[in-house]
């Protein structure tokens, strides 16, 4: 039977048993959910597309992308200055750093190349290309496993079940193959965004009195 061994890597580096703890972060949700801007999975289908379009879902491709097809160690460290500069709040700076920083020391780890602690977006693309993987199924696997956290996180605060939280991801999968082909023909120049209630919600998280989530 044949098989790929890029695919197998991609599906371990992406795999929520990969341990750089994306099952500690809600991206917000955390704090929408509890302030019932979300009460519905219609609710956190809509968010999660808007994400997906305007959000961290459209610019962290674009900066997947960028570090993928990076020259040298400077414009590497560029394209990681700029990540982190975009970031809207501290607790999404923490979420993206400090998931980074555990992707890329466990990557090394486990492989013959050295890979720098960057953002996790950053750190993707570098590993990726240092690994020879295709970009476009690294940023789709990306996205994938994104949105499939964020859902996972979600059915902790919310009365989703396992069978609406697929739903929910099936009727993504077409948006995610759109940002994908969009990000393949993106450059920094196209980092944008305007996901504003997830940002402030991001914002609103830190000084939450009871919560279960770092973001």
């Amino acid at each position: 039977m044949p098989t790929d061994p890029g695919l197998t890597r991609l599906q371990q580096w992406l795999s929520p048993s990969y341990p750089i703890g994306a099952f500690a972060y809600s991206h917000g949700l955390e704090t929408a959910i509890g302030t019932c801007a979300i009460i519905s999975s219609d609710d956190l289908r809509m968010w999660l597309t808007d994400l997906l379009k305007n959000g961290a879902g459209y610019s962290d491709p674009i900066l997947l992308v960028a570090a993928y097809r990076s020259e040298n160690a400077e414009a590497l460290q560029d394209i990681e200055q700029q990540a982190r500069a975009f970031a809207p709040s501290k607790e999404r700076l923490a979420e993206t750093a400090l998931q980074g920083a555990a992707f890329c020391q466990t990557t090394s780890a486990i492989s013959d190349h050295d890979i720098p602690d960057l953002t996790y977006p950053v750190g993707l693309g570098y590993a990726a290309r240092r690994h020879g993987l295709p970009l476009d199924l690294t940023v789709h696997m990306y996205l994938h496993s994104f949105v499939s956290n964020l859902v996972a996180a979600a059915q902790r605060l919310m009365r989703v079940g396992q069978v609406e939280g697929q739903r929910i991801l099936t009727d993504l999968a077409p948006l995610i193959a759109q940002i994908t082909q969009d990000a393949l023909t993106s450059d920094l120049t196209d980092l944008s965004g305007s996901c504003f209630l997830a940002d402030i919600a991001t914002m609103q998280h830190e000084t939450q009195y009871s919560r279960m989530f770092r973001s």
